[in-house]
Protein backbone atom coordinates (compact mmCIF):
# COMPACT_ATOMS: atom_id res chain seq x y z
CA UNK A 1 0.00 0.00 0.00
CA UNK A 2 1.62 3.44 -0.98
CA UNK A 3 1.72 5.06 2.20
CA UNK A 4 1.51 9.57 0.45
CA UNK A 5 -1.57 7.78 -2.00
CA UNK A 6 -3.54 6.74 1.14
CA UNK A 7 -6.12 8.93 2.94
CA UNK A 8 -5.78 9.56 6.81
CA UNK A 9 -8.86 6.75 7.20
CA UNK A 10 -7.48 3.98 4.74
CA UNK A 11 -4.43 4.18 6.46
CA UNK A 12 -6.10 3.48 9.82
CA UNK A 13 -8.21 0.68 8.70
CA UNK A 14 -4.74 -0.43 6.91
CA UNK A 15 -3.04 -0.05 10.46
CA UNK A 16 -5.97 -2.36 12.88
CA UNK A 17 -5.44 -5.18 9.77
CA UNK A 18 -2.00 -5.23 10.73
CA UNK A 19 -2.95 -5.09 14.49
CA UNK A 20 -5.16 -7.81 14.00
CA UNK A 21 -2.46 -9.87 12.09
CA UNK A 22 0.15 -9.05 14.84
CA UNK A 23 2.56 -7.48 12.61
CA UNK A 24 3.77 -4.87 14.76
CA UNK A 25 6.78 -4.38 12.94
CA UNK A 26 5.01 -3.21 9.81
CA UNK A 27 2.16 -1.11 12.17
CA UNK A 28 5.43 0.74 13.34
CA UNK A 29 6.77 1.08 9.43
CA UNK A 30 3.21 3.32 9.12
CA UNK A 31 4.87 6.08 11.85
CA UNK A 32 6.57 9.10 10.82
CA UNK A 33 10.40 9.19 12.24
CA UNK A 34 9.06 11.89 15.05
CA UNK A 35 5.54 10.61 15.38
CA UNK A 36 4.02 11.33 18.69
CA UNK A 37 1.74 8.72 20.32
CA UNK A 38 0.07 10.21 23.53
CA UNK A 39 -2.22 8.63 26.37
CA UNK A 40 -4.39 11.22 28.04
CA UNK A 41 -6.35 9.11 30.28
CA UNK A 42 -3.03 7.24 31.50
CA UNK A 43 -3.13 6.20 35.04
CA UNK A 44 0.30 6.57 37.15
CA UNK A 45 3.13 4.39 36.50
CA UNK A 46 1.64 4.37 32.76
CA UNK A 47 3.54 6.53 29.88
CA UNK A 48 1.77 9.69 29.23
CA UNK A 49 3.29 10.49 25.76
CA UNK A 50 6.11 8.68 23.50
CA UNK A 51 7.99 10.42 21.23
CA UNK A 52 9.61 9.14 18.13
CA UNK A 53 8.79 5.78 15.73
CA UNK A 54 11.17 3.90 18.10
CA UNK A 55 9.72 4.99 21.52
CA UNK A 56 6.21 3.71 19.93
CA UNK A 57 8.23 0.53 18.59
CA UNK A 58 9.68 0.18 21.88
CA UNK A 59 5.96 0.40 23.30
CA UNK A 60 3.82 -1.75 21.20
CA UNK A 61 6.61 -4.66 20.36
CA UNK A 62 5.36 -6.81 23.37
CA UNK A 63 1.67 -6.03 22.44
CA UNK A 64 0.97 -9.30 21.51
CA UNK A 65 2.37 -11.03 23.96
CA UNK A 66 -0.13 -9.26 26.46
CA UNK A 67 -3.05 -8.85 24.46
CA UNK A 68 -4.83 -11.50 21.50
CA UNK A 69 -6.65 -8.89 19.20
CA UNK A 70 -9.37 -10.90 17.34
CA UNK A 71 -11.29 -8.00 16.06
CA UNK A 72 -12.48 -4.42 15.82
CA UNK A 73 -16.21 -4.98 15.09
CA UNK A 74 -17.12 -1.30 15.45
CA UNK A 75 -15.20 1.36 13.97
CA UNK A 76 -16.13 4.75 13.19
CA UNK A 77 -14.02 7.16 11.54
CA UNK A 78 -14.99 11.08 11.36
CA UNK A 79 -13.45 13.35 9.08
CA UNK A 80 -12.68 16.81 10.49
CA UNK A 81 -12.20 20.55 9.05
CA UNK A 82 -8.73 19.55 9.04
CA UNK A 83 -7.76 16.66 6.07
CA UNK A 84 -5.05 15.05 7.68
CA UNK A 85 -6.91 14.24 11.08
CA UNK A 86 -9.34 11.59 12.00
CA UNK A 87 -11.30 11.08 15.24
CA UNK A 88 -11.86 7.50 14.86
CA UNK A 89 -14.52 5.65 17.66
CA UNK A 90 -14.02 1.90 17.55
CA UNK A 91 -14.23 -1.58 20.08
CA UNK A 92 -11.38 -3.96 20.17
CA UNK A 93 -12.02 -7.66 20.98
CA UNK A 94 -10.00 -10.59 21.88
CA UNK A 95 -8.54 -12.28 24.59
CA UNK A 96 -5.45 -11.57 28.03
CA UNK A 97 -2.67 -13.83 27.07
CA UNK A 98 -2.22 -14.21 30.85
CA UNK A 99 -5.31 -15.42 32.19
CA UNK A 100 -6.81 -16.30 28.58
CA UNK A 101 -9.76 -13.83 30.06
CA UNK A 102 -11.97 -12.15 27.64
CA UNK A 103 -10.48 -8.92 26.46
CA UNK A 104 -12.88 -5.92 25.02
CA UNK A 105 -11.63 -1.96 25.37
CA UNK A 106 -13.49 0.75 23.83
CA UNK A 107 -11.80 3.60 22.46
CA UNK A 108 -11.29 7.50 20.56
CA UNK A 109 -8.38 8.11 18.87
CA UNK A 110 -7.66 11.24 17.33
CA UNK A 111 -4.96 10.73 14.45
CA UNK A 112 -3.22 12.79 12.32
CA UNK A 113 -1.74 11.30 9.15
CA UNK A 114 0.84 13.87 7.02
CA UNK A 115 2.41 12.81 3.95
CA UNK A 116 1.10 9.02 4.06
CA UNK A 117 2.31 8.37 7.72
CA UNK A 118 0.91 8.72 11.04
CA UNK A 119 2.36 11.99 12.81
CA UNK A 120 0.02 12.36 15.90
CA UNK A 121 -2.26 9.81 17.81
CA UNK A 122 -3.96 10.81 20.41
CA UNK A 123 -5.67 7.33 22.10
CA UNK A 124 -8.31 7.66 24.69
CA UNK A 125 -9.37 4.29 26.48
CA UNK A 126 -10.43 3.68 29.84
CA UNK A 127 -7.40 3.63 32.39
CA UNK A 128 -9.83 1.79 35.20
CA UNK A 129 -10.34 -1.26 32.29
CA UNK A 130 -6.58 -1.70 31.13
CA UNK A 131 -5.34 -1.81 34.90
CA UNK A 132 -7.86 -5.11 35.13
CA UNK A 133 -6.44 -6.49 32.20
CA UNK A 134 -2.56 -5.86 32.74
CA UNK A 135 -0.35 -8.31 33.12
CA UNK A 136 3.06 -7.37 34.41
CA UNK A 137 5.41 -5.12 32.16
CA UNK A 138 2.77 -4.02 29.33
CA UNK A 139 2.79 -0.35 29.07
CA UNK A 140 4.74 -0.10 32.70
CA UNK A 141 7.12 3.30 32.78
CA UNK A 142 9.33 5.04 35.23
CA UNK A 143 7.71 7.99 34.57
Amino acid sequence: MPANATSPADLYRHSLRLLLDKDIAAWVDLWAEGGTMEFPFAPPGRPRRLEGRQAVAAYMRPYPDHIDLHDFPEVRIHETTDPETIVVEMRGEGRVVATDGPFEMAYIAVVTVRDGLIISYRDYWDPLAALALDGPGFGESDR
